[in-house]
């Protein structure tokens, strides 16, 4: 589910009884001096820890029952996904509705524990106004590839393969597309002479994709990472506005490390 779209309806949400909803906004930034020991794990117990002393000084038992179940399933995916801990993470659980919202997120958060009657969206609002709908374009010789981001993060990832045959860019999706991107490093030196000398006019052609794409995901921001060269001759070609250019050879970093570099 889009972001936006889950945002609405997590303000839509609202208990039918009490408080029922744990919100949960933990910081994971290793590039933070204070986590840099893994810190963040002490900050998740001790701050779900305080939230259940809080509902046994409460005497209500019926929520601390629920309260316990839900502790014990936001500890076990966040610790059993910490491969996949950026700089935050941001939970929504309850028992009503079976709400189970999780977002691994490239930007960082302040750490905070909520049972309330409601999520709370304060942080998530506040960065999605900071951070809207964007795109990382990622330029090389005969491979393109775009990484669409909602919130910081990763919503979906787009390669274009350059068909020689037809001169044309063809859409590569899933496994196939990164392994294909490998094994173009391997064609010919001629292969890689002709789309050289020829970037320019290959770039014009995938361009007009790359503008479509824009207006149909609403982008407000995009990003260009790649060597200068290629960077700056696919920014001559876009009639779209360019944030900000990372001019580095990230194509064979993991989409996680190339968010690491746009948003650092």
């Amino acid at each position: 589910m889009a972001l936006a779209k889950e945002l609405e309806n997590l303000r839509n949400f609202q208990c039918s009884e009490g408080k029922c909803v744990l919100s949960v906004y933990l910081n994971t930034d290793r590039a933070n001096q204070n986590q840099r020991k893994g810190e963040w794990k002490i900050r998740l117990k001790n701050g779900l820890k305080r939230l259940e002393e809080y509902l046994i000084a409460s005497g209500d038992q019926k929520q601390l029952k629920v309260y316990k179940k839900l502790r014990r399933k936001v500890e076990k995916e966040i610790k059993g996904n910490q491969s996949q801990l950026m700089k935050s993470v941001v939970i929504f659980a309850s028992e009503e509705q079976d709400l189970w919202s999780v977002h691994y997120l490239q930007l960082p958060v302040e750490t905070n524990f909520h049972w309330e009657n409601a999520p709370v969206l304060d942080q998530l609002t506040k960065l999605q106004q900071d951070f809207p709908k964007s795109a990382i374009i990622m330029p090389n010789r005969d491979v393109i590839k775009i990484i669409d981001i909602d919130l910081g993060e990763i919503k979906g990832t787009n390669i274009y393969q350059f068909d020689p045959e037809s001169e044309n860019w063809r859409l590569k999706e899933g496994t196939a597309s990164s392994d294909r991107m490998a094994s173009s490093a391997n064609h010919v030196d001629d292969y890689q002479h002709r789309l050289d000398e020829n970037l320019n006019r290959f770039y014009k052609k995938i361009a007009s994709n790359i503008e479509q794409m824009y207006r149909d995901r609403k982008w407000q921001s995009v990003y260009l990472v790649g060597e200068p060269e290629k960077v700056k001759i696919l920014q001559g070609q876009l009639r779209v506005k360019i944030d900000r250019s990372v001019n580095k050879n990230l194509k064979n970093s993991d989409s996680f490390k190339v968010l690491e570099q746009v948003f650092q």
